[in-house]
């Protein structure tokens, strides 16, 4: 209840100060923008494979370069290693950017949206997108400084005739728990 307050809040500051339509989407598909740059939220019986990815305090992801399909949907399982709170966001780099800035804005502000995933140290979080444009999709973490420190990392979507590969995958989407 009380980070649905803090998000309200945040929504109501946003507006009255910027004046701008949160619906124009100029964030990375999160609270519910149709922006499809990054793709959209998959749905779980649909998953063509499962990549796991670890968030550690080094402020880096393993593996950090993705390789996917065109029309895929990924079923990212991100495990944070580290001893403190960690994010998953998919977005474009532009949208990332001013997503941090928000951030550092409002350290408070929690979250969670089809693109991202707060992961508490040694947790388990899972996010289901499908990759529907071509071209290079970015991910990092929001958290105010982890950003700046390097934790990033890019998913390289292309068409059905490349081939795709990733680091680290598991093939049975099933494994794992589902939200």
């Amino acid at each position: 209840m009380k980070a649905k307050m803090i998000l309200f809040l945040f929504y109501f500051y946003l507006t009255a100060l910027t004046g701008v339509a949160l619906a124009a989407g100029n964030h990375p598909g999160v609270h519910g923008h149709g922006n499809d740059g990054a793709g959209k939220p998959g749905v779980v019986s649909e998953v063509d494979r499962t990549v796991e990815i670890e968030m550690n305090d080094a402020m880096r992801f393993i593996p950090d370069k993705l390789t996917v399909k065109q029309g895929e949907t990924i079923k990212f399982v991100v495990k944070n290693v580290g001893e403190m709170e960690h994010e998953f966001v998919l977005g474009t780099e532009k949208e990332l950017m001013e997503h941090s800035e928000q951030m550092k804005q409002h350290t408070e502000m929690a979250h969670e949206d089809p693109n991202m995933i707060r992961v508490a140290p040694g947790q388990v979080g899972e996010v289901v997108w499908r990759f529907t444009s071509k071209g290079k999709i970015d991910f990092a973490c929001l958290i105010p400084g982890h950003y700046e420190d390097g934790m990033k990392g890019a998913v390289s979507v292309v068409t059905d005739g490349a081939s795709a590969s990733a680091r680290k995958t598991t093939g049975d989407s099933q494994k794992g728990h589902q939200h």
